[in-house]
């Protein structure tokens, strides 16, 4: 990592339950030293926070974890195989700091868009679409298109596609950017009861009360 970076709150080396294990991560870009030699090791069925200022490289390494970068020398091991590997494919869900949806689909349509993609069964797809649309408060927008969201509504759109296929490792950069205070421990109660059924959860936030909210 680079000096002027300031990641927090990663997990001890060393577990033997680590669900993503990273050694010796440098990644630059040009001149530019992002990351500089990082090692660390994330617990399975833990929440676990990093915590820093905007540009320290947080969402550097989310990259790496989830395949989207390669790093310029050491190595990532995601649930046990190279990040953006085939088989991992189906075991991460990601929510990119960025949503990335389709403005011209309704949301029910993205969702079974990135839910074809995954593999899902149509039967299956239909009702755990229905189901997230609910949970996240976005039941009766199933139908509208992304394009005529709020800002905090696409938030909660890309949290569902992130939760649709039920990941074992759910990667998220700044989940609740935009979200008001309500829904933000809505979310955060939803978190807790994933990583209670064996979910292992990464997030990235600048915000001390979601940090302290985490495992590690």
């Amino acid at each position: 990592m680079s000096r002027s970076a300031s990641i927090e709150s990663v997990a001890p080396v060393g577990a033997d339950t680590a669900a993503v294990r990273v050694d010796e991560l440098s990644k630059r870009f040009g001149k530019k030293e992002v990351l500089r030699s990082l090692d660390l090791e994330l617990p399975r069925q833990q929440i676990t926070g990093l915590l820093g200022p905007s540009g320290c490289g947080k969402t550097t390494l989310v990259n790496q974890i989830v395949g989207l970068s390669r790093p310029s020398s050491g190595a990532v091991e995601v649930l046990g195989f190279k990040p953006g590997s085939s088989q991992l494919r189906p075991q991460v869900g990601f929510m990119p700091q960025s949503d990335a949806l389709y403005q011209d689909l309704s949301a029910t349509e993205n969702l079974q868009f990135f839910g074809s993609l995954y593999g899902m069964a149509p039967k299956a797809l239909k009702r755990r679409s229905q189901t997230l649309l609910e949970a996240l408060k976005l039941a009766d927008t199933g139908k509208t298109l992304v394009s005529r969201f709020s800002g905090g509504m696409k938030r909660r759109l890309s949290l569902a596609i992130a939760l649709l296929h039920e990941p074992q490792l759910l990667v998220l950069d700044e989940p609740t950017v935009g979200l008001d205070p309500v829904l933000r421990l809505e979310l955060w109660a939803e978190f807790r009861r994933l990583v209670s059924n064996g979910t292992t959860i990464l997030v990235t936030t600048h915000v001390m009360d979601e940090a302290m909210s985490c495992d590690l």
